[in-house]
């Protein structure tokens, strides 16, 4: 049984682990990070209400929505945005009741390990030139500085992993980014003036402004977000196959995926009313989970309820903003790493058999196409990821090429 002062120790390594992402994407959009910080809390201690309380999920930030929602805020404003990001919540909803009519074993159907696993592979794999990038490599070189940071940090996790019977195993993550976050400080690396000047308590004009503002749910700004939660939901799918496969547990079905699709809309429903970014699961976190071990979904909401008083606490945020980058690359190689190889475990557990070429297929498409594709722009704003669509050959081929017969021809053959 897991202390109470560990639990929240662990909370806070899951905030560290989800917080520079979750902020991110406000700054790359316009929108405000206390807000989305907010939107975070608030939403992740929605979806466990939605999810009966057992799945171990952070939301944070979506990434797929950057480019709709810039554009929308710089033509219509937040107003539009709000409304466009509470469509898209309207859409995660619909999309659930759809599949809780459909039934999981249907919706299972559609992901057996041969795809699921390709798939989990290259959900680690296309994030792994953003931790390097993050670490410091760029055009074929480290920066110097960068590069020493990151493999403290690195060097860190992999010394306090292999403790035994040690409490810091428990946290690695978080003591790897406190070292890291030492060794920056020494090489000059951080900036303490900005947290000097923050305030303690409270949002920020601009932030009370964006959550009193009334939404304004238009066609442009629908048509513009919206759609962009049909693509999310392959994403979500292997998010929560991920999730569980690290755990050890059938989400899909104990809750649902229904539940879990459902978590995420009435998040980002929310989301979009106090103007923060639309929600979805986090990585991060399912890789905090794959190296601590630690499955309690009560430690996600510590980590949520973090957030949530984060985000009135000015300087503790800024502060949290201060960590380098480097240090949060060294930490990023690992987790996504750990999420790749949670793939191939997958792989390996289901026993399947690569010596026949259906499964070498639809394996070989998914890993090219996830990988290689970065966007495809399919109308103006609307693009859909590499991974959606390596997801969607994935699953259509699993149901098209027919197992035993195309199996049993390859035995004809041999013979």
């Amino acid at each position: 049984m897991i202390r109470k002062r560990t639990k929240l120790i662990l909370g806070l390594q899951h905030v560290l682990a989800m917080f520079g992402a979750t902020v991110l994407v406000p700054f790359l959009t316009g929108l405000n990070p206390s807000v989305a910080l907010l939107s975070a809390g608030v939403g992740t201690l929605l979806f466990h209400l939605c999810t009966k309380g057992i799945v171990p999920v952070f939301l944070g930030s979506s990434f797929a929505f950057i480019g709709a929602i810039s554009l929308v805020l710089k033509q219509g404003g937040i107003e539009a945005v709000k409304g466009g990001i509470i469509s898209a919540g309207i859409v995660y909803i619909i999309m659930s009741r759809v599949i809780k009519i459909c039934g999981v074993d249907r919706v299972k159907s559609f992901f057996p390990p041969v795809v699921v696993g390709p798939i989990i592979m290259v959900i680690g794999l296309r994030m792994s030139p953003v931790a390097l990038s993050m670490a410091g490599y760029s055009n074929g070189t480290f920066n110097g500085k960068s590069l020493i940071v990151a493999l403290i940090v690195i060097i860190s996790m992999i010394t306090i992993s292999v403790l035994e019977k040690s409490f810091f195993r428990l946290v690695p993550i978080l003591i790897s980014v406190i070292v890291g976050y030492i060794a920056a400080a020494f090489l000059g690396m951080v900036n303490f003036e900005v947290v000097r000047t923050a305030n303690w308590i409270g949002f920020s004009p601009e932030a009370i402004k964006d959550i009193l503002t009334i939404p304004k749910i238009t066609v442009t700004s629908a048509l513009a977000i919206a759609p962009i939660a049909l693509v999310v939901f392959i994403e979500h799918i292997g998010d929560i196959t991920t999730n569980g496969a690290v755990v050890g547990k059938d989400f899909f079905a104990n809750p649902g995926i229904s539940r879990t699709l459902l978590g995420d809309g009435v998040a980002t429903v929310v989301a979009g009313f106090l103007g923060g970014p639309a929600n979805t699961t986090y990585g991060e976190n399912t890789g905090v989970l794959a190296v601590t071990k630690v499955y309690d979904p009560a430690i996600l909401r510590i980590a949520a309820c973090y957030a949530i008083i984060l985000s009135f606490i000015g300087k503790f945020g800024v502060m949290l903003q201060t960590i380098p980058v480097p240090v949060m690359g060294g930490i990023s190689i690992i987790l996504f790493g750990m999420i790749a190889s949670v793939g191939v475990r997958t792989v390996i557990e289901a026993q399947i058999d690569f010596s026949h070429s259906r499964n070498l297929i639809i394996a070989s498409l998914i890993f090219v196409l996830g990988i290689a594709i970065d966007n495809i722009i399919i109308w103006r704003t609307i693009s859909i990821s590499g991974l959606a669509i390596a997801a969607v050959i994935g699953v259509t081929l699993n149901k098209i090429l027919p197992e035993d017969k195309m199996i049993e021809q390859e035995k004809i053959e041999k013979i």
